[in-house]
């Protein structure tokens, strides 16, 4: 089968997939971002060098206790301890993301030590997961436009990233570790995820629902997120495969790779939008 074929077949198949999923009801949402998170966990043990079975038993566990405490007539958290153990647990995965930054500009291969192994594997892949189930929920319950809302904004970015890098790139963005990618790619990415963010808040929202959604600037700002950060971390991943000597994180999705090469941003920008979530409701 041609490549390019093969590419657009197992892309669209993808697309569906998610979209089904995350309109049909919140129980296929939670589901199938659980089979994500298995499929990830298995391809960053691979790429790290971890224990695959400890590895998924640590994130079943961890998924599974945040979806009961997300619950509504679940007593397994009083409300407030759910929301203070909810900002500990982004507290720790933004540090988990700082050290992934700092991994960017390290030259050393991913350290041996199973501590760090470990720290990456809980707060760069499994919280993050976490956080993507918690990010389509407002003050109304779960809300699928959303999440959806999110990934058009990411899919922009990254196709109009190639689209601008390809046709006028002339000067690389962080060559060592990405070497297609330019700082032109990049600005146009942004530019038109920002507009896309425009249409979304103006046209795909209803005006009479939540505040947070209705705002043509808070949405141009969580496209702002995503471009900067969805970049970030979709080379933080490169980062890692170059460190594994491997061109795709796995081989699930023909002519795409594995599921962290289609969710590298997600995962890096959904703590950094729930902390905005946040910001948003401290200052209402």
């Amino acid at each position: 089968m041609n490549e390019t074929l093969k590419r657009s077949i197992s892309g669209a198949f993808y697309v569906v997939l998610l979209l089904v999923s995350i309109l049909y009801s919140t129980e296929s949402f939670y589901i199938l971002f659980g089979l994500f998170l298995l499929i990830a966990v298995v391809e960053f043990c691979d790429l790290i060098q971890l224990n695959k079975i400890t590895s998924i038993l640590l994130a079943i566990v961890i998924y599974l206790l945040f979806y009961e405490a997300n619950l509504k007539h679940n007593n397994l958290f009083s409300n407030d301890v759910a929301h203070y153990a909810t900002l500990t647990v982004l507290a720790i995965t933004l540090i988990v993301s700082i050290k992934g930054v700092l991994f960017l500009f390290d030259d050393n291969e991913v350290k041996s030590n199973i501590f760090s192994k470990y720290t990456y594997l809980i707060g760069y892949i499994i919280l993050p997961f976490v956080f993507i189930t918690k990010l389509p929920f407002g003050e109304k319950g779960y809300n699928p436009k959303i999440i959806i809302s999110i990934f058009i904004l990411i899919w922009t970015n990254d196709t109009f990233a190639y689209i601008v890098g390809k046709s006028m790139g002339k000067r690389k963005l962080f060559e060592r570790v990405s070497p297609k990618k330019t700082i032109e790619g990049f600005i146009g990415g942004v530019l038109f995820a920002v507009v896309a963010s425009y249409i979304i808040s103006r046209y795909y929202f209803d005006p009479k629902e939540y505040y947070f959604k209705k705002s043509v600037a808070i949405w141009m700002t969580i496209a702002l997120i995503v471009g900067v950060f969805g970049t970030i971390g979709d080379l933080i991943e490169s980062k890692f495969k170059r460190a594994a000597g491997v061109k795709d994180s796995g081989a699930i999705m023909p002519g795409h790779g594995g599921i962290l090469d289609r969710l590298d941003s997600v995962i890096f920008v959904a703590p950094i939008i729930f902390l905005f979530y946040q910001i948003l409701n401290y200052v209402s």
